[in-house]
């Protein structure tokens, strides 16, 4: 990595800020226009770098834990971080950073911290931040950058950042100059969680960390402007209240927004005082309690078949914190079609912008809830509909075949875990059909335990966003809480370097391998619409995960068979240290219910012949 351009300072380049004690007493008289010198050894002035300005600033801001790669242009912030309060943890690779910040943010509820050097370091970080960016998770990227004066140039290791980034941040930045870099860094950390939280990024050139600047960095603060106002209008509200307690068949959707808007108990509140069936989203598991008679658990192409059957039948949808995307939906056309719609959402920008609302309440979930809770005088009558979700969920209850002459099954594995750990337990998972039976096979009962990339739908989120998951629980003195990381072997192997993080930092996690040795969800999808061509999708030359886990210096464990599962769970949660459990399971299962892509939600397949 060449450095040839940087600035760094100079020997001598802070001697002005020391008193000259030699020369002639300027208090003698004979000037009186000068002013008196400080007593020796008293700075007239603290000479500090935009690095250091930029970790002052973090700080400042109570960011505790980042995650990041080391590299030549962002070396000065490093060095800043030498002697910081906040944690560093030094991750395989910088996609790997960038989850773990995500997932650290989803638990710890403020925004995560990720840093990676110019060029590939920053390409590195972008599958992440455009993860965060859909889910809507407060994440700050800091990225290193070649010299301004070189910026355009085609200089080793440059792209432009700010450019790349632009499509999936909430806010970028430059920073031209080291006086105003730590303000800037400030702003973008205050700026991910306001409103909409999201990742924002600022690009740090090397000659403006390197430079020296005498400017503290004020108060993290966003943008003025940039704070929504909370509360929806009282009229829009009245109207959403009396469509309310008149429905006859009502129904709240509980989106990701009623968890980053920090209003789940008032979410559970609101439905279990009105005593109206609640539906989650993906995003939304856990914001309201699975195990409570109220919950018809989460909706959409692989939602259960009673949350679907509510959806499709509902005359009054209450839809909180969500953006109605299409795994949810299916075919707008079907989605909900007899329902009156009420939105409640921070961002203008989501209503009516794939479902139409009726009802637009734009503000805060909590306090928008809070509001409708005020105007609603009368509970609405629907005995015979809540009645009617209850029967559902006897119809259609979410059960799966484990004939003894059959391979392991993958929800027996699931439901193990579930049952052996508490109910605070955070789970993380990759992205495919392991992902799919975690949600579906485990009981979420509180917000932040569910942890997954849902919008972009990354493989090999899983494994860093359980490191992140545990950094955040032990920074909020929560060690001994589980976090069990559910993942399939294609997704897996897209990002296991990360275990070395996990046996370096001597993490208490446990990865859960649901290994059918496919890319699952394409084999199912390659079944179903392509005539079982299995193009691409068949994984039988996977490494022995057991063995590489070992060579990591983690404990593996192998299992094949139901009588080798509770010993498993047992031995990796009771281990101290990062444990790897390879369950090969069967290769042929797949996961239902499922909505066909832009079908109807009520038209839900049983089984494989009916897709």
């Amino acid at each position: 990595m060449s450095d040839s351009a940087a600035h760094p300072r100079e020997e001598g380049a802070d001697a002005d800020a020391a008193t000259d004690t030699d020369g002639p007493d300027p208090t003698d008289g004979t000037d009186p226009s000068v002013e008196e010198t400080p007593p020796t050894g008293d700075p007239i002035e603290t000479v500090t770098t935009g690095a250091e300005s930029v970790v002052a600033a973090l700080e400042a801001a109570g960011a505790e834990t980042a995650f990041g790669v080391q590299g030549g242009a962002i070396m000065p912030v490093y060095d800043a971080l030498y002697n910081s309060s906040i944690r560093h943890v030094m991750m395989a690779h910088e996609q790997g950073a960038a989850h773990a910040a995500d997932a650290y943010g989803v638990v710890a509820g403020e925004p995560g911290l990720c840093l990676a050097t110019s060029g590939p370091g920053a390409t590195n970080l972008v599958t992440g931040i455009a993860d965060a960016d859909m889910d809507s998770d407060a994440m700050l990227a800091l990225t290193g950058q070649v010299p301004t004066d070189f910026v355009g140039n085609d200089a080793f290791q440059e792209t432009d950042t700010v450019g790349v980034t632009r499509p999936v941040t909430k806010h970028n930045y430059f920073a031209s100059d080291a006086d105003s870099v730590g303000d800037v860094v400030g702003e973008a950390f205050a700026l991910s969680s306001v409103g909409r939280p999201g990742p924002t990024l600022v690009d740090l050139p090397k000659d403006v960390t390197l430079d020296e600047t005498d400017e503290e960095p004020g108060d993290a603060e966003a943008p003025a402007g940039t704070d929504p106002d909370p509360s929806a209008r009282a009229d829009a509200v009245e109207a959403a209240a009396r469509a309310i307690e008149s429905a006859d068949k009502p129904v709240c959707l509980f989106g990701g927004g009623v968890i980053k808007g920090e209003a789940s108990e008032t979410a559970r509140e609101f439905a279990r005082t009105y005593e109206i069936p609640v539906v989650t989203t993906m995003p939304g598991i856990g914001s309201f309690p699975e195990d409570d008679e109220l919950c018809l658990s989460w909706a959409g192409m692989h939602g259960t078949g009673y949350a679907n059957m509510a959806i499709t039948h509902t005359d009054c949808l209450v839809a909180v914190g969500t953006r109605f995307d299409d795994r949810l939906t299916g075919g707008i056309d079907t989605f909900a079609p007899e329902a009156e719609v009420v939105h409640i959402d921070i961002d203008p920008a989501e209503i009516s912008k794939n479902v139409y609302a009726d009802y637009p309440l734009v503000g805060d979930a909590a306090t928008v809830l809070e509001q409708l809770d005020g105007a609603i005088d009368t509970t609405p009558a629907a005995d015979d509909w809540r009645e009617q979700c209850r029967a559902w969920k006897e119809t259609y209850p979410m059960t799966y075949a484990a004939p003894d002459d059959e391979p392991l099954k993958p929800q027996f594995v699931v439901e193990a875990f579930d049952e052996a750990t508490d109910d605070d337990t955070i789970v993380t998972t990759g992205v495919g059909q392991h992902q799919m039976w975690a949600s579906q096979f485990w009981t979420y009962t509180e917000p932040r335990t569910w942890v997954s990339s849902h919008g972009l739908g990354t493989m090999g989120y899983g494994l860093p966003a359980a490191i992140g998951a545990r950094m955040a629980a032990d920074a909020m003195d929560e060690p001994d809480r589980d976090v069990i990381c559910f993942d399939g072997d294609g997704s897996l192997l897209m990002t296991m370097q990360e275990l070395s993080v996990a046996v370096r930092e001597n993490l208490n996690i446990t990865v859960a391998v649901l290994n059918n040795e496919y890319i699952g969800m394409v084999r199912q999808w390659q079944d179903a619409f392509f005539e079982g061509r299995h193009m691409a999708s068949e994984y039988n030359w996977m490494p022995e995960f057991d063995k590489l886990a070992e060579a990591f210096g983690a404990l593996g464990i192998r299992v094949d068979g139901y009588d080798e599962v509770a010993p498993a769970v047992e031995e990796a949660l009771a281990y101290d240290g990062p444990a790897v459990v390879d369950f090969h399971v069967d290769p042929e299962e797949n996961v239902l219910p499922m909505v066909p892509s832009g079908g109807a939600n009520g038209r839900f397949a049983l089984s494989e012949d009916q897709l």
